[in-house]
């Protein structure tokens, strides 16, 4: 008799320990829906997993069915690269003010590249309105028909980085500049959006070696990652990075 209870207060604590592990909602929160670009959310959930860091995928239908509290229950929110314009027409203008009304309530936010766009503000294409009413514009290099190439990153106090670019924003007129292109303008910022903190990047840290074929890169594809690790443990925790 004495065993039976010893086996079924055991089997209790069990069952209770694997409920808690799947009810635990996951920290991070990765958009992976229409004009999303696959193999980012790939590269993404890469340094992810390096990082030991727990998240969960989000499609665009998904995200349009979750309200303002269970957008909520998540630490942060990354919108990775790929079709802004597509990404931000395939929410709900109410899916939109969720996300608005979520970070300005405390959920940190990580733009990268088209994620960085959404962040602005534009009724064209459904932006989120993160970045005090700014519409960002993209990196001069667009200008010369150039459409992905390597950017020396420059940030203060540290080495400057060979970053993979490709049709990313520069992001003058909001926030705290924590790193510059080669012409001066912002590649990466921070900032805060009520009480949620904000990383906005047009670069993309996260790209894996495979992406950049024959262009010339004189950092490593894991220093550069490293970046990215950095970039998305900061907006997960809200930690300022310096800045110019």
């Amino acid at each position: 008799m004495i065993v039976f209870k010893q086996v079924f207060f055991l089997l209790i604590i069990i069952t209770f320990t694997a409920c808690s592990r799947i009810d635990k909602p996951a920290l991070i929160l990765l958009f992976n829906g229409t004009g999303a670009s696959s193999n980012d959310v790939k590269a993404i959930i890469a340094i992810l997993d390096h990082e030991h860091l727990d998240y969960a995928t989000v499609s665009s239908s998904e995200l349009n069915g979750m309200n303002r509290s269970q957008i909520m229950t998540y630490r942060l929110l990354i919108m990775p690269g790929g079709d802004f314009i597509a990404m931000g027409k395939s929410l709900t203008i109410a899916t939109s003010a969720n996300i608005r009304y979520a970070v300005q309530h405390g959920l940190n936010y990580h733009g990268i590249c088209a994620g960085a766009f959404l962040a602005g503000s534009s009724k064209y294409y459904n932006s989120f309105n993160l970045a005090s009413g700014i519409t960002f514009g993209f990196y001069s290099a667009e200008n010369k028909g150039i459409r992905k190439a390597s950017v020396a990153i420059s940030r203060p106090g540290a080495p400057t980085l060979d970053q993979y670019w490709e049709d990313g924003p520069q992001l003058s007129g909001w926030g705290t500049v924590v790193a510059k292109y080669p012409d001066n303008t912002p590649a990466v910022a921070e900032g805060k959006c009520g009480k949620g903190f904000v990383i906005l990047t047009g670069i993309h840290a996260e790209a894996p070696d495979y992406w950049r074929g024959d262009i010339d890169f004189h950092t490593l594809a894991e220093v550069d990652n490293a970046y990215a690790a950095l970039l998305v443990k900061a907006a997960l925790n809200g930690t300022f990075l310096p800045h110019f």
